[in-house]
Protein backbone atom coordinates (compact mmCIF):
# COMPACT_ATOMS: atom_id res chain seq x y z
CA UNK A 1 0.00 0.00 0.00
CA UNK A 2 1.39 3.54 -0.87
CA UNK A 3 1.90 5.90 2.19
CA UNK A 4 -1.16 6.50 3.62
CA UNK A 5 -2.61 7.44 7.29
CA UNK A 6 -4.33 4.32 8.59
CA UNK A 7 -6.37 4.58 11.67
CA UNK A 8 -8.28 1.41 12.46
CA UNK A 9 -9.81 -0.52 15.43
CA UNK A 10 -13.12 -1.66 16.98
CA UNK A 11 -15.91 0.77 16.93
CA UNK A 12 -16.22 0.68 20.84
CA UNK A 13 -14.37 -0.74 23.36
CA UNK A 14 -15.89 -3.61 25.02
CA UNK A 15 -13.56 -5.38 27.17
CA UNK A 16 -9.91 -5.15 27.84
CA UNK A 17 -9.67 -8.96 25.64
CA UNK A 18 -11.75 -7.49 23.00
CA UNK A 19 -9.44 -4.79 22.39
CA UNK A 20 -5.85 -6.32 22.80
CA UNK A 21 -7.09 -9.01 20.44
CA UNK A 22 -8.43 -6.16 17.70
CA UNK A 23 -4.92 -4.87 18.37
CA UNK A 24 -2.84 -7.89 17.94
CA UNK A 25 -4.89 -8.54 14.45
CA UNK A 26 -3.70 -5.07 13.30
CA UNK A 27 -0.32 -4.62 14.72
CA UNK A 28 1.09 -6.53 11.93
CA UNK A 29 -0.78 -4.03 9.03
CA UNK A 30 1.42 -1.35 9.86
CA UNK A 31 -1.54 0.95 10.95
CA UNK A 32 -0.59 4.61 12.26
CA UNK A 33 -3.19 4.50 15.28
CA UNK A 34 -5.35 2.10 16.59
CA UNK A 35 -8.82 3.66 17.57
CA UNK A 36 -11.29 2.45 20.10
CA UNK A 37 -14.13 4.45 20.85
CA UNK A 38 -15.14 4.51 25.13
CA UNK A 39 -16.86 7.54 24.94
CA UNK A 40 -20.60 6.92 22.56
CA UNK A 41 -22.84 9.47 21.60
CA UNK A 42 -25.70 7.43 20.68
CA UNK A 43 -28.84 8.34 18.93
CA UNK A 44 -31.40 6.77 21.61
CA UNK A 45 -31.15 6.79 25.26
CA UNK A 46 -30.87 3.69 26.66
CA UNK A 47 -27.94 2.08 24.11
CA UNK A 48 -24.86 1.33 24.66
CA UNK A 49 -23.16 4.47 25.57
CA UNK A 50 -19.52 2.85 26.08
CA UNK A 51 -17.68 1.81 29.06
CA UNK A 52 -16.37 5.34 29.84
CA UNK A 53 -12.78 6.17 31.77
CA UNK A 54 -12.78 2.16 32.13
CA UNK A 55 -11.45 1.97 28.97
CA UNK A 56 -8.43 3.61 29.04
CA UNK A 57 -6.40 1.47 30.56
CA UNK A 58 -7.20 -0.98 27.68
CA UNK A 59 -5.62 1.63 25.48
CA UNK A 60 -2.36 2.16 27.49
CA UNK A 61 -2.06 -1.80 27.57
CA UNK A 62 -2.05 -1.47 23.78
CA UNK A 63 0.50 1.16 23.86
CA UNK A 64 2.39 -0.90 25.78
CA UNK A 65 1.93 -4.41 24.53
CA UNK A 66 1.94 -3.82 20.67
CA UNK A 67 3.58 -0.37 20.72
CA UNK A 68 0.60 1.17 18.95
CA UNK A 69 -0.47 4.50 19.16
CA UNK A 70 -3.88 4.73 20.09
CA UNK A 71 -6.84 7.14 19.81
CA UNK A 72 -10.36 7.73 20.97
CA UNK A 73 -13.39 10.01 20.15
CA UNK A 74 -13.86 13.00 22.65
CA UNK A 75 -17.12 14.76 23.18
CA UNK A 76 -16.77 17.51 26.08
CA UNK A 77 -13.96 18.88 27.90
CA UNK A 78 -14.10 15.81 30.72
CA UNK A 79 -13.19 13.12 27.88
CA UNK A 80 -9.90 15.45 26.64
CA UNK A 81 -8.92 16.02 30.29
CA UNK A 82 -8.90 12.41 30.96
CA UNK A 83 -8.08 11.66 27.55
CA UNK A 84 -4.64 13.44 27.66
CA UNK A 85 -4.02 12.23 31.67
CA UNK A 86 -4.07 8.76 29.98
CA UNK A 87 -1.40 9.43 27.73
CA UNK A 88 -3.93 8.62 24.63
CA UNK A 89 -1.78 9.89 21.98
CA UNK A 90 -4.75 11.17 19.16
CA UNK A 91 -8.43 12.21 19.72
CA UNK A 92 -10.58 12.86 17.24
CA UNK A 93 -14.23 14.45 17.07
CA UNK A 94 -17.41 12.93 15.88
CA UNK A 95 -20.13 14.24 13.76
CA UNK A 96 -22.62 14.97 16.50
CA UNK A 97 -20.00 17.33 18.25
CA UNK A 98 -18.42 18.92 14.97
CA UNK A 99 -22.54 20.08 14.00
CA UNK A 100 -22.31 22.12 17.68
CA UNK A 101 -20.15 24.90 17.95
CA UNK A 102 -20.08 25.19 21.12
CA UNK A 103 -19.24 21.44 22.26
CA UNK A 104 -16.40 22.24 19.83
CA UNK A 105 -15.20 25.84 21.39
CA UNK A 106 -15.09 24.19 24.38
CA UNK A 107 -13.06 20.97 23.29
CA UNK A 108 -10.81 23.86 21.97
CA UNK A 109 -10.24 25.76 25.20
CA UNK A 110 -9.66 22.44 26.83
CA UNK A 111 -6.81 21.43 24.44
CA UNK A 112 -5.68 25.18 24.04
CA UNK A 113 -1.25 24.79 24.99
CA UNK A 114 -1.60 21.05 24.19
CA UNK A 115 0.40 19.46 21.22
CA UNK A 116 -1.73 16.38 20.22
CA UNK A 117 -3.27 15.29 16.57
CA UNK A 118 -6.87 16.29 16.57
CA UNK A 119 -9.34 14.58 13.47
CA UNK A 120 -12.54 16.56 12.64
CA UNK A 121 -15.48 14.36 11.57
CA UNK A 122 -17.49 16.33 9.27
CA UNK A 123 -21.12 17.49 10.72
CA UNK A 124 -24.15 15.01 10.20
CA UNK A 125 -25.96 17.70 8.42
CA UNK A 126 -24.30 18.61 4.98
CA UNK A 127 -22.77 21.42 6.09
CA UNK A 128 -19.28 22.71 5.15
CA UNK A 129 -19.23 25.90 7.33
CA UNK A 130 -19.85 23.98 10.34
CA UNK A 131 -16.70 21.30 9.20
CA UNK A 132 -14.62 24.42 9.09
CA UNK A 133 -15.70 25.97 11.70
CA UNK A 134 -14.68 23.33 13.97
CA UNK A 135 -10.88 23.29 11.90
CA UNK A 136 -10.38 27.01 12.62
CA UNK A 137 -11.78 27.02 16.13
CA UNK A 138 -8.77 24.17 16.93
CA UNK A 139 -6.60 26.00 15.34
CA UNK A 140 -6.96 29.21 17.24
CA UNK A 141 -6.55 26.88 20.04
CA UNK A 142 -2.87 26.30 18.95
CA UNK A 143 -3.30 22.98 17.33
CA UNK A 144 -1.39 22.23 15.13
CA UNK A 145 -1.49 18.71 13.55
CA UNK A 146 -5.26 18.78 12.32
CA UNK A 147 -6.92 16.33 10.33
CA UNK A 148 -10.22 16.26 8.78
CA UNK A 149 -12.25 12.57 8.39
CA UNK A 150 -14.88 12.33 6.10
CA UNK A 151 -17.51 9.93 7.12
CA UNK A 152 -20.52 10.90 4.91
CA UNK A 153 -23.73 12.88 5.70
CA UNK A 154 -27.17 12.31 7.01
CA UNK A 155 -30.08 12.59 4.07
CA UNK A 156 -33.40 11.90 4.39
CA UNK A 157 -34.90 9.14 2.40
CA UNK A 158 -31.66 7.84 0.70
CA UNK A 159 -31.46 3.83 1.40
CA UNK A 160 -28.09 2.87 -0.33
CA UNK A 161 -25.67 4.22 2.25
CA UNK A 162 -25.67 4.73 5.44
CA UNK A 163 -24.15 8.17 5.38
CA UNK A 164 -24.28 9.58 1.73
CA UNK A 165 -20.61 10.62 1.13
CA UNK A 166 -21.78 13.50 -0.99
CA UNK A 167 -18.20 13.44 -2.57
CA UNK A 168 -18.47 17.31 -3.67
CA UNK A 169 -18.26 18.46 0.19
CA UNK A 170 -14.89 16.84 1.16
CA UNK A 171 -13.41 18.46 -2.36
CA UNK A 172 -14.69 21.76 -1.28
CA UNK A 173 -13.71 21.70 1.89
CA UNK A 174 -9.98 20.44 0.45
CA UNK A 175 -9.84 23.58 -2.07
CA UNK A 176 -10.75 25.60 1.25
CA UNK A 177 -7.86 23.88 3.29
CA UNK A 178 -5.56 22.47 1.30
CA UNK A 179 -2.96 22.06 4.34
CA UNK A 180 -5.42 19.37 6.14
CA UNK A 181 -5.07 16.14 5.56
CA UNK A 182 -8.25 14.10 4.31
CA UNK A 183 -9.24 10.63 5.42
CA UNK A 184 -12.14 8.92 4.63
CA UNK A 185 -14.57 6.75 7.02
CA UNK A 186 -16.19 3.82 4.72
CA UNK A 187 -17.42 2.23 7.21
CA UNK A 188 -19.89 5.26 8.64
CA UNK A 189 -20.46 6.45 5.17
CA UNK A 190 -21.44 2.14 3.73
CA UNK A 191 -23.15 0.85 7.12
CA UNK A 192 -21.99 -2.47 5.36
CA UNK A 193 -18.90 -3.99 5.52
CA UNK A 194 -19.34 -5.34 1.79
CA UNK A 195 -19.54 -1.95 0.59
CA UNK A 196 -16.50 -0.67 1.94
CA UNK A 197 -13.88 -1.36 -0.67
CA UNK A 198 -15.70 0.13 -3.49
CA UNK A 199 -15.96 3.58 -1.33
CA UNK A 200 -12.01 3.03 -0.01
CA UNK A 201 -11.31 3.12 -3.67
CA UNK A 202 -13.30 5.97 -4.75
CA UNK A 203 -11.62 8.09 -2.01
CA UNK A 204 -8.14 6.94 -3.06
CA UNK A 205 -9.20 8.03 -6.54
CA UNK A 206 -10.14 11.21 -5.44
CA UNK A 207 -6.45 11.78 -3.70
CA UNK A 208 -7.53 11.30 0.21
CA UNK A 209 -4.71 11.23 2.25
CA UNK A 210 -5.59 8.01 4.67
CA UNK A 211 -8.68 6.03 6.21
CA UNK A 212 -10.30 5.65 9.25
CA UNK A 213 -11.92 2.11 9.32
CA UNK A 214 -13.79 -0.17 12.19
CA UNK A 215 -12.54 -3.41 13.09
CA UNK A 216 -13.53 -5.92 15.13
CA UNK A 217 -11.63 -9.43 16.27
CA UNK A 218 -15.41 -10.55 15.87
CA UNK A 219 -17.48 -8.29 14.05
CA UNK A 220 -21.10 -10.32 14.24
CA UNK A 221 -20.95 -9.57 17.92
CA UNK A 222 -19.50 -6.21 18.05
CA UNK A 223 -21.80 -4.27 20.38
CA UNK A 224 -22.22 -1.45 18.38
CA UNK A 225 -21.79 -0.88 14.18
CA UNK A 226 -21.70 -4.87 13.82
CA UNK A 227 -22.56 -4.42 10.08
CA UNK A 228 -20.33 -1.83 9.15
CA UNK A 229 -16.91 -3.47 10.74
CA UNK A 230 -14.22 -5.80 9.30
CA UNK A 231 -12.04 -9.00 10.87
CA UNK A 232 -8.34 -7.65 11.47
CA UNK A 233 -7.59 -10.08 8.23
CA UNK A 234 -10.13 -8.53 5.84
CA UNK A 235 -9.13 -5.15 6.64
CA UNK A 236 -5.28 -5.90 5.67
CA UNK A 237 -6.84 -7.73 2.39
CA UNK A 238 -9.02 -4.39 1.34
CA UNK A 239 -5.78 -2.07 1.99
CA UNK A 240 -3.59 -4.60 -0.17
CA UNK A 241 -6.34 -4.75 -3.01
CA UNK A 242 -6.63 -0.71 -3.43
CA UNK A 243 -5.01 0.47 -6.64
CA UNK A 244 -3.23 3.44 -6.40
CA UNK A 245 -2.61 6.39 -8.84
CA UNK A 246 -0.54 9.26 -9.88
CA UNK A 247 -2.54 12.59 -9.02
CA UNK A 248 0.55 14.38 -11.76
CA UNK A 249 0.02 14.03 -15.39
CA UNK A 250 2.50 12.84 -17.12
CA UNK A 251 4.89 13.92 -20.07
CA UNK A 252 3.40 13.33 -23.56
CA UNK A 253 -0.48 12.73 -22.59
CA UNK A 254 -1.69 14.81 -25.35
CA UNK A 255 -5.04 12.74 -25.03
CA UNK A 256 -6.04 13.63 -21.88
CA UNK A 257 -5.32 17.75 -22.47
CA UNK A 258 -8.01 17.33 -25.60
CA UNK A 259 -10.66 15.43 -23.72
CA UNK A 260 -10.17 18.10 -21.16
CA UNK A 261 -10.50 20.93 -23.36
CA UNK A 262 -13.60 19.13 -24.89
CA UNK A 263 -15.25 18.94 -20.73
CA UNK A 264 -14.37 22.98 -20.89
CA UNK A 265 -16.35 23.64 -24.00
CA UNK A 266 -19.39 21.35 -22.62
CA UNK A 267 -19.59 22.94 -19.38
CA UNK A 268 -19.31 26.31 -21.14
CA UNK A 269 -22.09 25.20 -22.92
CA UNK A 270 -24.25 23.76 -19.70
CA UNK A 271 -23.90 27.08 -18.39
CA UNK A 272 -24.97 28.87 -21.30
CA UNK A 273 -28.04 26.81 -20.88
CA UNK A 274 -28.94 27.39 -17.79
CA UNK A 275 -28.89 31.16 -18.47
CA UNK A 276 -31.06 30.31 -21.02
CA UNK A 277 -33.41 28.29 -18.80
CA UNK A 278 -33.62 30.89 -16.19
CA UNK A 279 -34.71 33.70 -17.91
CA UNK A 280 -37.37 31.75 -19.63
CA UNK A 281 -38.55 30.63 -15.84
CA UNK A 282 -38.63 34.85 -15.18
CA UNK A 283 -40.68 35.04 -18.15
CA UNK A 284 -43.04 32.38 -16.82
CA UNK A 285 -42.61 34.11 -13.26
CA UNK A 286 -44.42 37.18 -14.94
CA UNK A 287 -47.22 35.10 -17.03
CA UNK A 288 -48.31 33.49 -13.21
CA UNK A 289 -48.07 36.86 -11.51
CA UNK A 290 -50.29 38.56 -14.27
CA UNK A 291 -52.59 35.36 -14.40
CA UNK A 292 -52.39 35.25 -10.44
CA UNK A 293 -50.93 31.46 -10.50
CA UNK A 294 -49.11 29.77 -7.97
CA UNK A 295 -45.03 29.38 -8.42
CA UNK A 296 -45.19 25.79 -8.21
CA UNK A 297 -47.60 23.61 -10.27
CA UNK A 298 -46.75 20.02 -8.90
CA UNK A 299 -48.17 18.04 -11.97
CA UNK A 300 -45.93 20.22 -14.78
CA UNK A 301 -42.85 19.36 -12.13
CA UNK A 302 -43.70 15.50 -11.77
CA UNK A 303 -43.98 15.37 -15.51
CA UNK A 304 -40.78 17.56 -16.32
CA UNK A 305 -38.61 15.30 -13.65
CA UNK A 306 -40.07 11.71 -14.65
CA UNK A 307 -39.77 13.11 -18.80
CA UNK A 308 -35.99 13.72 -17.86
CA UNK A 309 -34.83 11.26 -15.43
CA UNK A 310 -36.39 8.16 -18.03
CA UNK A 311 -34.37 9.92 -21.01
CA UNK A 312 -31.41 10.09 -19.15
CA UNK A 313 -31.52 6.57 -17.55
CA UNK A 314 -32.26 5.68 -21.89
CA UNK A 315 -28.92 7.11 -22.47
CA UNK A 316 -27.10 5.23 -19.50
CA UNK A 317 -27.32 7.88 -16.95
CA UNK A 318 -28.28 6.95 -13.45
CA UNK A 319 -31.12 8.11 -12.63
CA UNK A 320 -30.41 9.19 -8.99
CA UNK A 321 -27.76 11.67 -10.74
CA UNK A 322 -30.83 13.08 -13.05
CA UNK A 323 -33.31 13.55 -10.26
CA UNK A 324 -30.60 15.37 -8.16
CA UNK A 325 -29.33 18.10 -11.33
CA UNK A 326 -33.27 18.79 -12.08
CA UNK A 327 -33.96 19.33 -8.39
CA UNK A 328 -31.53 22.05 -8.13
CA UNK A 329 -32.52 23.19 -11.45
CA UNK A 330 -36.32 23.51 -10.06
CA UNK A 331 -35.44 25.29 -6.44
CA UNK A 332 -33.58 27.53 -9.11
CA UNK A 333 -36.41 28.42 -11.06
CA UNK A 334 -38.57 28.55 -7.81
CA UNK A 335 -36.03 31.12 -7.23
CA UNK A 336 -36.46 33.19 -10.12
CA UNK A 337 -39.85 33.23 -10.37
CA UNK A 338 -40.44 34.08 -6.71
CA UNK A 339 -38.15 37.40 -7.43
CA UNK A 340 -40.42 38.15 -10.31
CA UNK A 341 -43.95 38.07 -8.42
CA UNK A 342 -42.16 40.04 -5.62
CA UNK A 343 -40.68 42.59 -7.83
CA UNK A 344 -37.68 41.97 -6.76
CA UNK A 345 -35.65 41.59 -10.38
CA UNK A 346 -32.19 42.82 -10.67
CA UNK A 347 -31.69 42.61 -6.36
CA UNK A 348 -29.03 39.84 -5.25
CA UNK A 349 -30.84 36.48 -4.32
CA UNK A 350 -29.94 33.54 -2.52
CA UNK A 351 -30.65 30.96 -5.56
CA UNK A 352 -31.13 28.17 -3.02
CA UNK A 353 -33.70 30.01 -0.61
CA UNK A 354 -34.77 33.18 -2.43
CA UNK A 355 -33.90 35.48 0.16
CA UNK A 356 -32.64 38.54 -0.27
CA UNK A 357 -28.79 39.75 0.17
CA UNK A 358 -29.39 43.02 1.18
Amino acid sequence: MNQRIQIAGPCSAESAEQVLSAAKGLAPTGIDYFRAGIWKPRTRPGAFEGVGNTGLPWLQSVQKTYGLKVCTEVANARHVQAALKAGIDMLWIGARTTANPFQVQEIADALTGVNVPIAVKNPTQPDLALWSGAIERLANAGIQDLMAVHRGFTVHGQKKYRNVPLWQIPIDFRNEHPEIPMLNDPSHITGKRSMIPDVAQMAVDLGFDGFMIEVHPDPDVAWTDAPQQVTPVRYAEMMAELKFRSSVKKEGHGELSALRSEIDMVDESLVDLLVRRMGISKEIGLFKKEHGMTILQNARWQHILKQNVGQGSEQGLDSGFVEEVYKAIHQASIAAQRMVIRDELGKSCDPQEGRRQD
